[in-house]
């Protein structure tokens, strides 16, 4: 049976999320900020016989997320997705998203995979890394770290702004590690979407004449160590393999693919 969630639903809702949750960090963090009845998000679950629930869909304004912790009633998801004139995304992990997408009657524009890859430990740190050099950012640094960003050709595309990155180093969604050399900030590692069990890892960039320094991997590891001692686990996307043998190297695993689809 698949329903519409409400404030009351709250305890079992995240008694499953917290099962995977750096899978679930979106999902987990829009029902902490806005909960279960805004107009411009809603959840509905999915319970076995037993009463037991086993899948949640979360609608985030014109894009939906599910995750599942079993087997579940895909074609039952995509009807509420299909029935949403406002609906024009789906994002999620693949072995979940895979399922629904055969029963979507809407026009697909555009697939895209990134690996998806988690922490809840690291490698052991070698005691001789020294990170003195390594500082927590402000919010007065934004525009600092912005513009390190956007100096990086992988950044270039990038929609961050100072306005953005300063509130987000203000209100806890985020925060950020850098490293200072010649006057001038030249590497850091930032948080996204940071919530209370689970936090995403973004932004990590080193100028290029200061890398192959260990900069970025210090910032990194001073990062990580900071989350996971306050209990949460991290999730990162990548694209490039070689990007992820570095993450993998302080501790991250992959654990699938992460799917965003875009429809007309």
């Amino acid at each position: 049976m698949i329903r519409r969630l409400n404030e009351s639903d709250h305890e079992v809702c995240f008694h499953l999320l917290k099962t995977r949750r750096a899978e679930n960090l979106f999902i987990i963090g829009d029902i902490e900020a806005y909960g279960y009845d805004q107009e411009f998000q809603k959840l509905w679950g999915e319970f076995n016989e037993s009463g037991e629930l086993i899948a949640v869909l979360l609608k985030y304004e014109e894009n939906y997320i599910p995750f599942a912790a079993e087997l579940f009633n895909a074609e039952g998801f995509a009807e509420i997705m299909s029935n949403d004139p406002d609906f024009k995304m789906m994002s999620g992990l693949k072995a979940i998203t895979e399922k629904i997408e055969p029963y979507l009657d809407k026009q697909l524009k555009r697939k895209r995979q990134t690996y998806y890859a988690k922490c809840t430990r690291l490698n052991t740190i070698k005691n001789d890394v020294d990170f003195s050099n390594v500082q927590q950012a402000s919010p007065h640094d934004a525009e600092a770290l912005v513009e390190l960003l956007n100096s990086v050709p992988e950044f270039r595309d990038s929609i961050i702004t100072v306005e953005r990155k300063r509130r987000g180093l203000k209100d806890g969604t985020s925060r950020s590690f850098f490293i200072m050399e010649d006057g001038k900030m030249v590497s850091t590692a930032s948080t996204a979407a940071e919530n209370s069990l689970s936090a995403m890892v973004v932004g990590v960039a080193t100028l290029e004449n200061y890398k192959k320094k260990g900069n970025a991997t210090k910032c990194m590891l001073k990062l990580c160590s900071h989350l996971l001692l306050e209990g949460k686990e991290l999730c990162l996307f990548y694209d490039n393999p070689a990007a992820g043998a570095i993450y993998k190297r302080i501790g991250f695993e992959d654990i699938g693919f992460w799917m965003m689809y875009t429809y007309i």
